[in-house]
């Protein structure tokens, strides 16, 4: 494996199975080292193709997903290290086919756990090859300022006390991702900074081991000196060892084996690795550090003493001139996420949307303050719910079985009417269930279902207004009577809304229109809006006997009683309810319970495209 260094300032990645987090900060990175392009190329998704927003610096930018390995790569012909989120019980088999690609030439096993068989077969296949793997069960790698893989030396703020924004002159490998983290810092303390810091990961069979990277380093001109934290168990550090005894090393090596507590403990301990068990002596962190500093390298007594071997090492290079300290720069501001800023209180920005019926933030949404689980446990119906998302309060229970009554009525009305044609001819040309809904929803208006709210309106004006009266002025009269009403309609060429039916007679009336008004005399503390509206039914019906007060009439009438009697709202609140209106939403509600059936009806039927027969088509000039 020796050759030289691994990456650089124009190193791209290929991020296998999206993580926002670690990508943003491996973007944030590079825009901390001045970098012309981002390092993460491409995002491997299975199963996903297109775009993900990400931030590069202050310029937002959107970066390629590709559902395969395959043609990720061959999509990204220059981005030649491959980092792996995938889990440990996929993890082996895309890192395998990552290895296989030409274009492959590291491959970052994020995961722990992978099977150790699977690990040897990457490693076999990966040195017969000419690759690298660093991993499994790593946090990754970093050069200094040019390329850092995923979560590597943390967050942004590390990276710069770190100074991992410029390069340093010291190689650094270590089996533990969080004790890089640790060394980055200590490193930086004492010496110029690092050049390129690699964790191996600590699982029993490494991908690459600690002799592999020091080797590496090794040929890397820009690497001065050389720091291996390793870890009791295994015997990767002897290879290390075998090398520093046969000069295949020449750069100073402060080394220090973690561990030496171990002994303290009557049985053996298992450390946080897998691989961080000795299984006798020669494992044991004493005897690592002891063949170490047998074979050459800098060995203090003491993990404490790290920090002093280290620098001594640095100072001796500086005081020889093998190294000329690395002048310091100043790196560019990361622009602040703007939800980080908010939640530390930088900045303070306006809200796009506001909501006052629900709130999905805690452990549970509520409907109007009332949490999901005292909706369910209460038993509340579907009433119960439109009260609370559309009037924001809990109704009675009287009001709350009137809106599902009138959400049972106007379910359907058969297949003839306008918006169940619309509905069966789009199902049956094959469209989908939102779009055949949409289409027969769609004529719902002044001609169609749409009248509830003009029947409120009209009806609620000509009983509340107050008007002179004629016979005895300054004489002040409240309402309409029926006759003026139907007059003044009549007038103005407007058709009294909720009054008419093309098949219902008085002789023969709605059974609807009968139930609803049974239920607001039985119910409602005042009917005196219904009770309007029958008597314009009463002089309407002296003009023509289809002029009947209709499902809308009665609707729009009782609900002006349900607002009006339940003492729960404002005249203001009734004008508002009324204007915007609530009222033919419940048309709405309903009927589309009755379209979607018409939906499914057709659906299951199988029925064919629908074509309207010409016998039914008056052909003119």
């Amino acid at each position: 494996m020796a050759t030289g260094q691994l990456f650089s300032p124009t190193t791209q990645a290929l991020f296998y199975n999206y993580k926002q987090l670690p990508i943003q900060r491996m973007l944030d990175f590079d825009f901390l080292c001045g970098r012309e392009t981002p390092s993460v190329a491409g995002i491997i998704n299975p199963g996903g193709d297109g775009f993900q927003k990400l931030f590069f610096g202050q310029e937002e930018i959107a970066i390629p997903v590709h559902s395969t390995i395959e043609g990720a790569c061959a999509a990204h012909p220059t981005a030649d290290v491959f980092i792996n989120f995938a889990s440990f019980r996929s993890a082996a088999a895309s890192s395998m086919a990552a290895l296989k690609q030409p274009t492959i030439r590291v491959v970052a096993i994020i995961a722990e756990g992978v099977p150790e068989s699977d690990t040897k077969e990457l490693i076999g296949f990966a040195r017969a090859n000419n690759k690298v793997v660093i991993g499994p069960a790593t946090v990754g790698g970093i050069q200094a300022g040019a390329f850092k893989i995923g979560d590597t030396a943390g967050t942004i703020d590390n990276i710069i006390n770190c100074k991992l924004y410029r390069p340093g002159s010291v190689g650094f490998v270590s089996k533990s991702g969080g004790m890089s983290n640790e060394l980055y810092n200590t490193i930086a303390r004492v010496t110029d900074g690092i050049y390129e810091g690699i964790a191996i990961g600590g699982d029993v069979f490494p991908g690459s081991t600690l002799s592999d990277h020091v080797l590496r380093f090794n040929n890397i001109p820009q690497v001065k000196m050389v720091v291996v934290l390793g870890e009791l168990g295994g015997r990767d550090e002897y290879s290390l060892v075998e090398a520093l005894k046969q000069g295949k090393v020449t750069k100073p090596v402060v080394a220090w084996v973690s561990g030496t507590c171990a002994r303290l403990f009557k049985s053996e301990v298992q450390f946080g690795h897998a691989g961080a068990k000795s299984g006798g002596e020669m494992e044991s962190a004493q005897a690592k550090n002891q063949a170490l500093r047998e074979a050459g390298a800098v060995v203090p007594t003491s993990y404490e003493a790290l920090e002093i071997a280290i620098r001594e090492t640095f100072a001796k290079l500086v005081e020889e001139g093998k190294i000329t300290p690395v002048k310091e720069v100043q790196p560019p501001q990361i622009p602040e996420d703007l939800n980080t800023a908010i939640k530390s209180g930088k900045v303070r920005a306006p809200t796009h949307i506001i909501s006052t019926i629900s709130d999905d933030r805690g452990e549970e949404p509520c409907y109007a303050g009332v949490p999901m689980s005292s909706i369910v446990e209460s038993g509340y119906g579907v009433g119960d719910v439109i009260s609370l998302l559309w009037f924001k309060r809990s109704l009675p229970r009287y009001c709350t079985q009137f809106i599902e009554i009138c959400i049972m009525l106007c379910a359907d009305h058969g297949p003839c009417v306008s918006g169940a044609h619309n509905t069966i001819v789009t199902a049956r040309a094959g469209k989908d269930l939102v779009s055949s809904l949409v289409s027969g929803l769609l004529t719902i208006g002044p001609r169609f279902g749409g009248a509830i709210d003009d029947a409120a309106r009209y009806f609620k004006d000509a009983y509340d207004r107050v008007r002179i009266d004629r016979h005895y002025p300054g004489i002040y009269i409240a309402g309409l009577t029926p006759y003026e009403f139907v007059e003044s309609m009549k007038k103005k060429g407007i058709r009294v809304p909720g009054i008419g039916h093309r098949i219902k007679r008085g002789d023969n009336r709605d059974k609807r229109v009968e139930l609803l008004q049974r239920f607001g005399r039985t119910h409602f503390p005042s009917v005196k809006y219904m009770e309007y509206a029958v008597q314009v039914e009463t002089y309407t019906l002296t003009k023509a006997n289809n002029l009947v007060l209709n499902v809308d009439g009665a609707i729009g009438s009782l609900f002006l009683d349900l607002l009006a009697g339940s003492g729960m709202f404002t005249k203001q609140e009734i004008d508002e309810i009324v204007e915007i209106g609530y009222l033919n939403g419940l048309f709405v509600l309903a009927r589309s319970i009755g379209l979607i059936g018409h939906t499914f009806d057709q659906k299951r039927l199988k029925q064919p495209l629908y074509r309207h027969p010409w016998e039914d088509v008056l052909y003119t000039k």
